[in-house]
């Protein structure tokens, strides 16, 4: 099992026809995702890689292919509208790779999804792979941007805001023999969609996720709201990492939302949160893995 995706999972990709989406598309295909539409106005009734068909919106999209799952790769300025055109179609799940999307554009999408049945991961956010079975876990599902071959399929789930540290916990897994259910990069916006807590619960509803490895960083209060549901309601090895402990107070460090302000949001009391939770520390990136197979 997995959350939120599967290798069954009907893929569409809007803003195909782009550098980065084509090569992003033709990196989930060769991974085996079921890629089944492609989303560029102007282009419709055209083929991707002769065989994906495009079209001019999601909702002819999705009437004609079932596609439940889109990855955005639409420039920053229309990308909140390509998020709000996949939610009006009916999609489950849109996750936004588009990075620099204007906060006030965020803030109205936020608003626009409440009490919607489309879930949002991102912006700005690696995207999310279940691994699958076949050779380097291919045949599985990879929306987004994440290197495929470095996941193994198997029974701990990954959630981090940093893309670069999904990739490093995913990998000191594998390279250790140990497997993921499903990966989650929800991004360091300061304005997104699916948060941590969302995912742990998720993952701690999930029978076929052993473990968790729970990703933060300086900024907002998150991973102190995650830290507190899974001290009253956690049945399952929690490790923690967080980025940022050595950055100056008020300047923001790499994502728009790793900004620490008004003494909230530091490295320190997101740790203090995690160790009151009962959940492993890793004090380093390095040990991020090994924490939590200690702790298994």
């Amino acid at each position: 099992m997995a959350i939120l995706v599967t290798p069954e999972t009907k893929v569409l990709i809007q803003g195909i026809t782009g550098a980065f989406g084509a090569r992003h598309a033709s990196l989930s295909l060769a991974y085996g995702t079921r890629v089944v539409a492609g989303v560029t106005p102007g282009k419709g009734g055209q083929l991707f890689e002769n065989k994906i068909p495009i079209f001019d919106t999601v909702a002819e999209a999705v009437k004609q292919t079932g596609a439940t799952a889109s990855a955005v790769f639409v420039p920053p300025p229309f990308a909140a509208d390509a998020i709000l055109e996949g939610a009006d179609a009916g999609l489950e799940l849109v996750v936004a790779i588009t990075e620099g999307i204007p906060v006030n554009d965020m803030v109205r999408v936020k608003r626009a999804l409440q009490g919607r049945t489309t879930r949002l991961i991102g912006p700005n956010c690696p995207g999310i792979v279940t691994p699958g079975t076949g050779p380097q876990s291919s045949g599985g599902c990879r929306i987004g941007i994440a290197p495929g071959y470095i996941h193994r399929q198997g029974h701990v789930g990954v959630v981090s805001r940093s893309g670069t540290l999904t990739y490093e916990a995913v990998w000191q897994l594998t390279c250790r023999g140990v497997g993921q259910s499903t990966c989650v990069g929800i991004g360091g916006d300061p304005v997104n969609g699916t948060s941590h807590l969302d995912v742990v619960k998720l993952f701690m509803a999930d029978p076929e996720t052993h473990g968790i490895i729970l990703i933060g960083e300086i900024g907002g209060a998150a991973e102190e709201e995650a830290a507190e549901w899974i001290a009253r309601y956690g049945t399952k090895p929690v490790a923690g990492f967080i980025a940022g402990a050595t950055a100056p107070p008020g300047r923001r460090m790499g994502h728009a939302g790793a900004i620490v302000s008004g003494g909230k949001g530091t490295a320190q009391a997101k740790i203090e949160a995690f160790r009151k939770a009962g959940i492993g520390v890793a004090t380093t990136p390095s040990e991020m893995a090994d924490t939590l197979l200690r702790m298994m």
